[in-house]
């Protein structure tokens, strides 16, 4: 019998990897695997191992679509250490990855995704982009069942908000649906 192949996008932090699988262009499932409160970077690597091995046993991948490192500072975001660091374990976890299915992963730098996928980040509404790809995910997929929580205390208490790990998981969800569509469009020009 021969086994489905199945493209897997990731999108890669030290905290939360967003994990997808998809069937030739439609969606299969989304995951994620939570590395918060493992400390140790070699230590997330040995959990993430385990985790993609446990996702993945049964699957037969024939794609891999992983979101690209930063290049360059953005204003308001993340420092000089948490980008090496970012980068560090991202360069990990590839390697994990190509360990473990012998497929070498592609790199898809996150404006490139969204730019194929046609979402435009409005940024002149309050709502943040997270907020804006997580809406483009939940419209593309026609509802998802996104896991929520209440906020139990502060400003926002008594609202229901998404689980932190939603917005991983639909970033790799559209790296993985464009990668899909990245090497369709390739090899219809070969």
């Amino acid at each position: 019998m021969i086994k489905k192949k199945y493209s897997l996008g990731l999108d890669i932090s030290t905290s939360i990897v967003g994990v997808s699988l998809f069937y030739k262009n439609s969606l299969h499932k989304l995951f994620h695997i939570d590395l918060s409160k493992t400390k140790c970077i070699f230590d997330k690597a040995e959990k993430f191992e385990k985790e993609l091995c446990f996702i993945l046993e049964d699957i037969s991948i024939q794609k891999i679509y992983v979101e690209d490192t930063l290049q360059s500072f953005a204003r308001g975001l993340s420092s000089a250490k948490t980008l090496m660091q970012l980068s560090r374990f991202n360069g990990i976890t590839t390697n994990i990855v190509y360990k473990i299915t012998g497929i070498k992963p592609e790199f898809i730098n996150v404006n490139t995704a969204r730019k194929t996928l046609g979402i435009k980040i409005d940024k002149s509404i309050k709502k943040d982009k997270k907020e804006q790809i997580i809406d483009w995910v939940d419209k593309d997929l026609c509802g998802y069942n996104w896991p929520t929580k209440i906020i139990s205390r502060g400003k926002n208490k008594g609202l229901v908000k998404y689980e932190k790990f939603c917005y991983d998981i639909a970033d790799a969800y559209v790296i993985c649906k464009a990668g899909i569509i990245i090497n369709e469009q390739y090899s219809k020009k070969n």
